[in-house]
């Protein structure tokens, strides 16, 4: 037992001292030549499932999920679940900024 905690702790702390060095390359790193199209087109996808698209999937998913929940035909650990999955879904971006803030990674 004491060896797995052994080979845990190295890992733990490779993996501490292999962080900066994955964030200053991700700094440096720059997107490749030739994949503007590929972004604005990934950009364009997004846009359209975060816009109004999703905003409607989610209300109905909220809806029906709370009509199964008050008429006891579902689990309030799953309607839960659907609820986060909307928070998660909806706050992606801030989620994303927020990490990448705390890691100190510019852009």
């Amino acid at each position: 037992m004491n060896r797995i905690y052994a080979i845990f702790g190295v890992a733990i702390g490779n993996m501490i001292f292999l962080l900066p060095c994955i964030a200053h390359a991700q700094i440096l790193l720059s997107d490749p030549r030739g994949s503007g199209p590929i972004i604005s087109a990934v950009q364009w996808l997004q846009g359209t499932l975060l816009g109004t698209l999703a905003t409607v999937v989610a209300v109905i998913a909220v809806a029906c999920v709370g009509l199964l929940m008050l008429s006891g035909r579902i689990n309030w650990r799953h309607g839960a679940v659907v609820i986060l999955g909307c928070f998660i879904l909806f706050g992606a971006a801030s989620i994303v900024a927020g990490i990448r803030s705390t890691a100190g990674v510019i852009g």
